[in-house]
């Protein structure tokens, strides 16, 4: 074999070598992401550390923690990489809840939601916490979703649709969120609050998970209210009319 021969195969070696150690494994094709910002800057994680709206960070259900995303804006390409340190979004739908400086450096703040590639850069220890608190946020779905499992099968009841005028006279609550976390659930209430909603109120179920909901909406409100929360980025709500 010539010098230039084994210079050949030398360099196509080495370039498969950097070409399978930078190949990343996907996560998800195309999924929903959001983000969270100043209402729980400076509050804990679920990992225990204290979030910054700043930082190169995000929310994930199910990731370790310390797990590192490459996300990737499908709508103009821009990427950024983040650090998985919370549990969520708790929102039917959404799968990464980015810091509020990884949504501006995709593009996404105007927009507040954003289709996205998600590649894992590095996978994280999988510690106890890990899998404690991604069983919890399991289980919070579930009941945001209303999933009911049989035997490893899970079937999804569809949260109540209201498109067309209901029966005068009565009272809805909307679900806009789930939350593990009290203080987390109370500075999402501000935020609606902020944006203009009236009556929120948190509802504490059994299991420990309080909801964020608008209370008592009268019937000839009920499209507008829910029209006001699609518009500000709340499309996955759960409308349940009030018995008293």
């Amino acid at each position: 074999m010539t010098r230039f021969r084994r210079f050949l195969l030398c360099f196509f070696i080495i370039f498969a070598c950097i070409e399978e150690l930078t190949a990343l494994e996907v996560y998800k094709e195309k999924a929903t992401a959001s983000f969270y910002g100043k209402d729980f800057h400076g509050k804990k994680t679920s990992n225990g550390e204290t979030f910054n709206m700043y930082a190169y960070t995000c929310a994930n259900k199910e990731l370790p923690f310390n797990t590192i995303l490459k996300v990737t804006n499908l709508a103009n390409g821009k990427t950024v990489e983040v650090r998985v340190n919370d549990r969520g979004p708790f929102v039917s739908g959404r799968t990464v809840d980015l810091s509020t400086q990884a949504a501006i450096d995709l593009g996404m703040t105007k927009t507040g939601l954003a289709q996205v590639k998600l590649e894992i850069v590095k996978k994280g220890p999988d510690t106890k916490l890990s899998r404690d608190t991604a069983a919890s946020a399991k289980k919070i779905m579930a009941k945001i979703e209303g999933t009911k499992t049989t035997s490893g099968v899970s079937t999804s009841q569809t949260p109540q649709k209201v498109e067309k005028p209901v029966e005068p006279g009565k009272l809805w609550d909307i679900q806009v969120a789930s939350f593990s976390k009290k203080e987390n659930a109370t500075a999402f209430g501000r935020k609606l609050s902020k944006q203009g909603f009236k009556n929120i109120v948190l509802q504490t179920t059994k299991s420990g998970v309080v909801r964020v909901v608008v209370s008592r909406v009268k019937s000839e409100n009920l499209n507008g209210t829910k029209k006001k929360l699609a518009d500000s980025g709340y499309t996955e709500v759960v409308i349940k009319e009030r018995k008293n």
